[in-house]
């Protein structure tokens, strides 16, 4: 990066906006400071004024590098792709890069706000309740999902390249089994997901892999923190 800052990025470890752009990180080399937001811990520091000066969303992931700050994941992750060309998680054809904005609106706008930890903490304070509705939305959403990737898909979410699309699907796909979705009813989903988790930069961006994961989930247990952000 030459004379520039180091980028940073508040992140939380299952944050699955945060993880979509982990990824993309990944495939743009960019080297980045991850500084940790708990989204449960006292409430969740990302309520605490000292972060919501930095998002006033009080969600995360925010991106900061050479004094921009841009907060939304899918902002941020085509900021990293336009200023790293080399990471090609855009077609450069109109219509395959808007079949890839089109899988990635279905996730990041369809799927994953409706189980938000946010949404499902306003909804019910019940933990099997906040389960039910998180596993009802995500099915309702799958079952599109599928039938677009059944028209776009080949090893990867639009053809045969990664894209910013895959980026926001293996997140989602994780929460789907946290959240104990069917999964055997979307193969063409099933089978991508497969095919990406074998990926060196899916695998570092894995919430396993981040300096805040809980021990019990490195050990593949599962912890308190229903929801995503």
């Amino acid at each position: 990066m030459g004379g520039d800052e180091k980028a940073v990025l508040y992140t939380y470890w299952r944050s699955s906006c945060s993880w979509r752009v982990r990824i993309a990180l990944q495939y743009a080399g960019l080297e980045v400071e991850y500084r940790p937001v708990h989204l449960v811990r006292d409430g969740g520091e990302q309520l605490k004024t000292e972060y919501s000066g930095t998002n006033p969303m009080q969600q995360v992931p925010t991106f900061v590098m050479n004094g921009n700050r841009i907060t939304q994941s899918m902002a941020i992750m085509e900021y990293i792709n336009e200023i790293k060309p080399s990471a090609n998680l855009l077609p450069k054809d109109p219509a395959t890069r808007a079949k890839v904005r089109m899988i990635c609106e279905i996730i990041n706008s369809g799927i994953q706000p409706i189980q938000n930890l946010s949404v499902m903490k306003m909804y019910s304070q019940i933990q099997e309740v906040k389960m039910a509705w998180s596993k009802f939305w995500i099915d309702k959403g799958f079952q599109a999902l599928e039938k677009e990737l059944e028209k776009t898909a080949g090893s990867r979410c639009v053809g045969d390249e990664v894209s910013l699309a895959d980026c926001c699907l293996v997140p989602q796909v994780y929460n789907a089994n946290r959240f104990s979705v069917d999964m055997s009813k979307y193969p063409v989903i099933s089978r991508i997901n497969a095919n990406l988790e074998k990926l060196a930069q899916f695998q570092v961006a894995h919430p396993s892999q981040q300096i805040d994961c809980p021990e019990l989930a490195r050990m593949g247990k599962e912890c308190d923190d229903i929801g995503s952000n």
